[in-house]
């Protein structure tokens, strides 16, 4: 064999390998680049707030045992019942409402809490609204993620799976951030630092909607709950 075919032959054979190597270079580019995209740290709350949305309550969809006040941007659990049309959109059972404007992309907020039953939720629209089923729930559907604080205890619920989270006490400021593209819903007890309360990674196939239920979850009720959109 001549030198020239005998390189040819060698060549021929690490064809494969050279192969191999730029399809795995190929890969490993795609996963860099997702990696980059949906794993990014945010380690401050200026980071967070580079993301930050202004929100505001759905008079529509407000429970009639909920008070809108100061703009549609405080809800509070009242004995009375307040004199909202009919509307569809109405829970007409959970003491729950939605937020107006929907998330996308990168989406972060922050509300204050005050009393003993809160829950902090995204949704899709296609939540159901009338009856006192699991599926018009926050949290006890496939329509819905919810962060519950109760007075000893904190829990996340989707599809009815809870989880209990081991904090002991969070602020009563609480920041929420959504990727929807990542399928990344975190819940942060805002103060002088932010700390991690839970964060879950799923896959979400709507837009997405801020929800709160207040001063009534699960059979447990407080008057005076209230949440306000910071």
């Amino acid at each position: 064999m001549g030198l020239m075919s005998e390189l040819f032959f060698h060549l021929y054979k690490l064809r494969p390998s050279v192969e191999l190597m730029n399809f795995c270079k190929e890969e490993l580019k795609k996963i860099s680049d997702r990696v980059t995209f949906t794993n990014i740290v945010l380690w401050t709350r200026k980071d967070f707030l580079q993301y930050s949305h202004q929100l505001t309550l759905d008079l529509n969809t407000v429970n009639k045992y909920l008070r809108l006040s100061e703009n549609n941007r405080v809800i509070r659990f009242n004995k009375t019942v307040q004199s909202y049309p009919d509307h569809p959109d109405r829970f007409d059972h959970w003491r729950q409402v939605l937020c107006r404007e929907s998330v996308c992309g990168r989406c972060y907020w922050e509300i204050e809490r005050s009393g003993d039953y809160v829950s902090i939720s995204v949704s899709y629209k296609s939540i159901s609204r009338k009856g006192s089923g699991d599926e018009s729930e926050f949290g006890s559907s496939d329509q819905s993620w919810s962060l519950f604080c109760c007075p000893d205890s904190y829990t996340f619920s989707h599809n009815k799976i809870e989880t209990a989270l081991s904090v002991k006490s969070i602020s009563s400021r609480i920041g929420v951030f959504v990727d929807h593209s990542a399928g990344t819903l975190s819940f942060y007890s805002v103060s002088d630092t932010m700390s991690l309360i839970h964060t879950v990674q799923t896959t979400f196939t709507q837009t997405l909607y801020p929800g709160f239920g207040v001063g009534f979850i699960r059979g447990m009720f407080s008057l005076g709950s209230s949440v306000k959109l910071c």
